[in-house]
């Protein structure tokens, strides 16, 4: 166990370990030590109560310097001697822990709002980005532990993913710090201080004309529910979670419209159908068999989740690669084209007019948008050389 003279330029000189710790013993005060792990660097104190060793953490090297650390250490150290153990007060406060987990599921009950969509990514984040670190207290993440992971999830997962899972800790650690005056400042600042974050660039793929006629035929030969999943996703541009969760209760097919309660920015949609997309969801509620969902799933949630194999599928068939947003990309880029108005084109999307007052008293309704609908419909129809 090495001896050392603990200062902030000394502490901070020392490498992590590649497994397991090390303990460093403080030259100036006997009992007073710095362990150095993977990923972190803590201060204890260690001294004998009743005649049995007792070591006390007291806080992270990169919260705490030298100095206060070693003042902290000869308080503990003297109620060690008087037989006092540090440690026994601390129980209590151990269920008052705000691990990983718990921070994300209390930041999911305070936000009811929030699209399933979000809750997915969210939830991806703590349950399978952040899994190492579920049963970790929160405000022991450290900024050293976000670098590396950041790093890792770049190499490993991308670049854009790994923002993202650091923008979702990001967002929870706000949110619990909030409610604990004590917690240190959010680790994932570091990302901005060492301009570790990703620049990205919003795709701009598209399904093209030529390869429209292609792609559509590649759909006609899929099973019923990704057919008219995918084909449905073109027709409307709605999101991927939005779709998939859709509930008949929200289809009027007299009415012919569709009304979306929750969506990403919180506001509900009611949209109205195509004559097209009317018949198709005519004939999948006749054959809906109780279920409650548009597009019924065999998991948990009852509803299509799992999308990767049937796109997959029309990629070979096709020739043509894509993702569903890109599908949401070519139903607004034909809406253009065919000089469908800007905020009927905005609403079509569910994008808010943000900073624009004009576009704040202007009301687009159902009504007002199955004229663009329609349009955008028959002109998809004819690239597509759909018969139907």
């Amino acid at each position: 166990m090495p001896n050392l003279r603990l200062t902030r330029q000394s502490v901070d000189a020392l490498p992590f370990t590649e497994n397991g710790q090390v303990l460093y013993r403080d030259t100036l005060l006997p009992g007073f030590g710095l362990r150095v792990g993977r990923q972190s660097k803590v201060y204890f104190a260690e001294g004998q109560v009743d005649r049995r060793s007792c070591r006390v953490t007291i806080g992270r090297a990169d919260l705490f310097a030298a100095d206060i650390a070693r003042k902290k250490a000869l308080t503990l150290l003297g109620e060690m001697a008087e037989g006092r153990n540090p440690n026994a007060d601390k129980k209590p406060d151990v269920e008052a822990t705000v691990t990983l987990a718990r921070a994300f599921d209390a930041f999911f009950e305070a936000r009811s709002h929030l699209s399933p969509h979000t809750v997915l990514n969210y939830s991806r984040t703590a349950d399978i980005y952040l899994k190492a670190w579920r049963r970790k207290p929160i405000d022991a993440i450290t900024r050293q532990m976000v670098l590396n992971r950041h790093q890792e999830l770049s190499t490993q997962i991308g670049k854009t993913t790994a923002n993202n899972v650091m923008r979702h800790l990001r967002s929870v650690y706000n949110f619990t710090a909030a409610t604990h005056d004590e917690f240190p400042p959010n680790p994932v600042t570091v990302l901005t201080q060492a301009r570790a974050w990703h620049r990205e660039q919003r795709r701009q793929t598209v399904i093209t004309a030529q390869q429209l006629p292609l792609w559509w035929q590649a759909v006609k030969a899929e099973p019923d529910y990704s057919r008219d999943f995918l084909r449905m996703n073109l027709l409307t541009g709605m999101r991927r979670g939005e779709l998939m969760a859709l509930r008949w209760e929200n289809v009027d097919l007299d009415a012919r419209t569709l009304h979306l309660p929750k969506t990403k920015n919180g506001d509900p949609l009611n949209l109205p159908l195509s004559t097209y997309l009317a018949e198709l969801l005519a004939e999948r509620k006749r054959r809906a068999n109780g279920s409650p969902y548009v597009f019924p799933g065999p998991g948990r949630d009852g509803h299509l989740k799992e999308t990767k194999k049937f796109l997959k599928r029309v990629e070979a068939g096709s020739g043509v690669k894509f993702t569903l947003h890109d599908l949401r990309r070519t139903f607004i880029t034909i809406a253009e084209s065919l000089d469908v108005p800007y905020y009927a084109l905005k609403r079509l999307l569910n994008h808010r007019a943000s900073g624009d007052v004009t576009g704040g008293y202007i009301v687009v309704n159902a009504e007002r948008l199955r004229e663009p609908v329609e349009q955008v419909a028959a002109r998809i129809l004819e690239l597509a050389d759909d018969k139907h």
